[in-house]
């Protein structure tokens, strides 16, 4: 696990916090300390896997630097262990969301279940958890699996022949991203874009859709709808790998 690196913000390395980084180190990951200061968190979050935010009592960084944090979490697609008391914990998470807290350790810090946390979510990483999920709906199986094995080694895809299935899926799961194809039987694209507006569990998701047609009408008609987007089908596989690339970094900026 070399290749894995956590940064690890705190006031001060004190010997608590040497401790902690001595262990993170034995565990056979590598740890950079850097202090809640803008200039030194830029430069150690380079080749970072995660961030840890160490918070001893009443020393909780600066709204502007967690806004920061919360900005370089975002862009980065990084998760943050927080450790810190009770009225700490409450205060950093008025201004970083709970979504990108990985997990919260009260002090005193249970440091065995720290490195456990750490090696399991180094473990999810690689394992390809945390890659965007996108789920692809579309009638046609022979373009399902075209499409499959052009995104399946960027994010973790996951393929439906109907709308009803992608309703279901979505029952069980989380997707990041739907690609969904306007025209198919029985529930069309349209409808089922309806649905998932419809559903307080689904209404935020957001919606591309894959279109055969390019003329003006076609697109236009595609547009009223008010997806997130729509592409082409005669999309290329880099064409679409970048498309998504964009999406996604969009996303990020408007967080």
């Amino acid at each position: 696990m070399s290749e894995n690196r956590i940064l690890v913000i705190a006031k001060k390395e004190t010997f608590l916090v040497r401790v902690l980084l001595e262990k993170i180190r034995k565990s056979g990951i590598d740890a950079v300390f850097c202090t809640p200061d803008i200039n030194e968190i830029n430069l150690g979050l380079e080749d970072v896997t995660f961030i840890t935010l160490y918070v001893e009592q009443g020393e909780v960084p600066s709204e502007k630097i967690l806004l920061y944090l919360r900005e370089k979490l975002t862009y980065n697609d990084l998760q943050m262990i927080l450790i810190a008391g009770d009225g700490d914990i409450r205060s950093i998470k008025s201004s970083i969301p709970e979504n990108l807290i990985y997990r919260v350790f009260e002090r005193p810090l249970d440091s065995e279940k720290y490195i456990e946390t750490v090696i399991g979510l180094f473990e999810k990483i690689e394992a390809g958890e945390y890659k965007k999920s996108i789920l692809i709906v579309d009638d046609d199986p022979s373009y399902l699996s075209l499409v499959r094995d052009w995104l399946k080694d960027v994010y973790r895809v996951s393929i439906v022949t109907s709308g009803l299935q992608a309703i279901k899926w979505l029952g069980r799961n989380k997707a990041d991203a739907i690609l969904l194809d306007y025209e198919m039987p029985v529930t069309s694209g349209p409808k089922v874009l309806e649905m998932l507006r419809a559903d307080e569990e689904t209404k935020s998701i957001p919606v591309i859709f894959l279109t055969g047609k390019g003329d003006r009408e076609s697109v236009m008609s595609v547009v009223a709808l008010k997806p997130e987007g729509y592409f082409l089908k005669n999309i290329d596989r880099q064409e679409l790998l970048n498309n998504l690339e964009k999406f996604f970094a969009g996303r990020k900026a408007n967080v």
